[in-house]
C-alpha cells in the first residue's frame, strides 16, 4: 500500500494536495491495464476503501487508487472545508485521474462519491462507472425529511456533529443510519470514531444540486448501480431511478447497510462489480 499526493488544477488555480492511497496487484496475479478509482462518500475518507476493498480488487489484478477529497482524511483543505462543493470534489477526481497512466479508469463512487462520479462523467471519459448507494436524483431532501420525522434524535445528532465535531456521534445512531445489524458493536464503535465533518456547501449541493440541471448522459459509458437492501437513508425506488437515468445494470444486495464496503459481507458488492466488469471485457 502506497500513499502519494495529487495536485488538482482548475483553470490556472492550483488546488490542495490530496491524499491518494494506491494498491498494486500482487505478484503472480494476471494484471489489468485499467485502474479502478474509488471515491468515498460524505463524512469519511479513503480509509473506508482500504479496510477491505483495495487489497481485494488488487488481488483480482486491478491497480486501485482511493483519494481523499479535499478537507477529508489527510488531504489539504480542512481549513476551508465548508468552501468545497460537489464541483470542487469533481475537480479533485479529475486531478487524480490525470495522474494515472494507461486507459481511462473504472470509477466507483459511494453515496456522495457516486454523485461526484456522475458529475465527472458529464465532461470526462471513463471505461465504466459503478454507483454504490447513490444519492437519489431528487437529492437529499426526501432522506432528510424522513430522518427528521422518524429519527429526530439522529437528525439532531448529525447537526451537532457538523457544529461541534465527530466526537458527538453515537455508535448506535451510526449503526441505525449506515450499517446493518450484522456488523459487530466493536466494529461500529471503531468506525464511528473515524468519521468527520462534511462541507456545509457540499451538503447544500446534495440537497439541491443532485438534479438541478439536465445531465449529459454518455451512452458509451457502461454503468452499474448497486443498492443496499437494508439502506436506511435511501429507498429502493430512489436508487432505481438513478439506474434508469443511466440505463444501468441494477443490483440490490439483500442484508446490506448503506456503507456496503464496510459491512461483514463486503465481498458481495465487490464480486457483483467484478463479475460485471468481466462481462464488459475490461482489461
Amino acid at each position: 500500500m502506497a500513499t502519494t499526493t495529487a495536485e488538482p488544477r482548475t483553470g490556472a488555480r492550483v488546488g490542495p494536495k490530496l491524499e491518494m492511497r494506491e494498491q498494486r496487484p500482487r505478484g503472480g496475479v494476471s494484471t489489468k491495464r485499467t485502474p479502478v478509482v474509488l471515491v468515498h462518500g460524505a463524512f469519511v475518507a479513503a480509509w473506508c476503501w482500504q479496510r477491505h476493498w483495495m487489497d481485494y480488487l488488487a488481488g483480482q489484478g486491478y491497480p486501485v487508487v482511493a483519494p481523499s477529497l479535499r478537507g477529508h482524511g489527510h488531504s489539504e483543505g480542512g481549513d476551508r472545508l465548508d468552501h468545497a462543493g460537489i464541483r470542487e470534489y469533481v475537480a479533485d477526481l479529475r486531478a487524480v485521474v490525470e495522474t494515472l497512466p494507461g486507459p481511462a479508469p473504472v470509477l466507483v463512487g459511494h453515496s456522495m462519491g457516486a454523485l461526484v462520479v456522475q458529475r465527472y462523467l458529464e465532461q470526462h471519459p471513463a471505461a465504466a462507472a459503478v454507483l454504490m448507494a447513490p444519492i437519489p436524483r431528487e437529492g437529499l431532501a426526501g432522506s432528510t425529511l424522513r430522518m427528521m420525522v422518524a429519527e429526530p434524535l439522529m437528525f439532531a445528532q448529525f447537526g451537532l456533529m457538523q457544529t461541534f465535531g465527530s466526537g458527538l456521534v453515537d455508535a448506535d445512531m451510526a449503526r441505525r443510519a449506515v450499517f446493518s445489524d450484522q456488523l459487530p458493536d466493536t466494529e461500529v464503535a471503531a468506525l464511528t470514531r473515524k468519521v468527520q465533518r462534511e462541507s456545509q456547501r457540499a451538503l447544500f449541493d446534495m440537497h439541491l444540486y443532485a438534479d438541478a440541471r439536465p445531465w449529459r448522459v454518455d451512452p458509451s459509458v457502461p454503468v452499474q448501480v448497486l443498492a443496499a437492501g437494508d439502506d436506511q437513508l435511501f429507498r429502493h425506488s430512489e436508487i432505481r431511478s438513478v439506474a434508469e437515468r443511466w440505463d444501468a445494470d441494477y443490483r440490490c444486495l439483500d442484508g446490506m447497510g448503506h456503507a456496503m464496503m464496510l459491512e461483514p459481507d463486503w465481498q458481495a458488492p465487490a464480486d457483483a462489480m467484478l463479475g460485471w466488469l468481466d462481462g464488459l471485457g475490461i482489461d
